[in-house]
């Protein structure tokens, strides 16, 4: 899952990321408001961690325009304001978290787990479809109970399905999902990793939409 993080702070910045890393994520990091992409992809983007002091402007003003383009991807602001008027502001203004700084790194990275449960849809750190248990954060996947062994890519790929059962996934969407930072995975690439997944979790879990892409089943 990627993460884009918009933090003027060099020493902040840096160790978010090493403890996205370490957690899983993927993460791009942009430091000024006017560096933020003036609509946030959520093909591409999983949740973005927005300060509100930023040198060249405001993150209250980066968040209402994504809000109100309509973009609906997960923001946690992190800022040193703590007044309660900045609470509200942020959160009645479109943000899923507010945290103040200082905050320690592992509790930060815990509440955005919370929030992409949230927006999957799951209760916990185990996500269930059907038979299918998927624990994103130890990276581990059961059926029926029993360890699924799956490959890095083959994990990546359950997950992307995982996030949104019962909904087809188009193939340009888990291309870009599957490798954030750089190209797009090619779609026979995809297909060859599909196909894998199929025979270790059940091809009855996995549909193909014809000239779409693939929707996960409870089974």
């Amino acid at each position: 899952m990627h993460i884009l993080l918009i933090e003027d702070d060099l020493d902040l910045g840096r160790a978010l990321q090493a403890a996205l890393k370490v957690e899983g994520f993927s993460s791009e990091w942009r430091r000024r408001a006017a560096d933020a992409p003036g609509v946030v992809d959520a093909d591409t983007v999983d949740c973005v961690l927005l300060d509100l002091m930023l040198p060249d402007g405001s993150g209250f003003d980066v968040l209402a325009r994504w809000r109100d383009k309509g973009n609906k991807v997960p923001v946690i602001v992190i800022t040193a304001r703590c007044a309660i008027e900045d609470r509200l502001n942020g959160l009645d203004g479109g943000a899923d978290d507010f945290v103040v700084k200082p905050f320690a790194t592992a509790e930060l990275v815990s509440r955005v787990r919370a929030v992409l449960r949230r927006s999957a849809r799951q209760a916990s750190e185990r996500w269930t479809v059907g038979a299918l248990v998927i624990e994103p954060r130890r990276r581990q996947a059961l059926l029926g109970g029993a360890p699924l062994e799956l490959s890095p890519r083959e994990f990546q790929l359950l997950v992307e399905l995982a996030r949104d059962p019962g909904a087809v996934i188009p193939k340009g969407v888990l291309a870009q999902r599957l490798d954030p930072l750089g190209d797009p995975v090619e779609f026979s690439a995809i297909e060859v990793h599909v196909s894998h997944l199929r025979r270790k979790v059940g091809a009855e879990f996995i549909r193909t939409v014809r000239g779409v892409g693939y929707m996960l089943e409870a089974r």
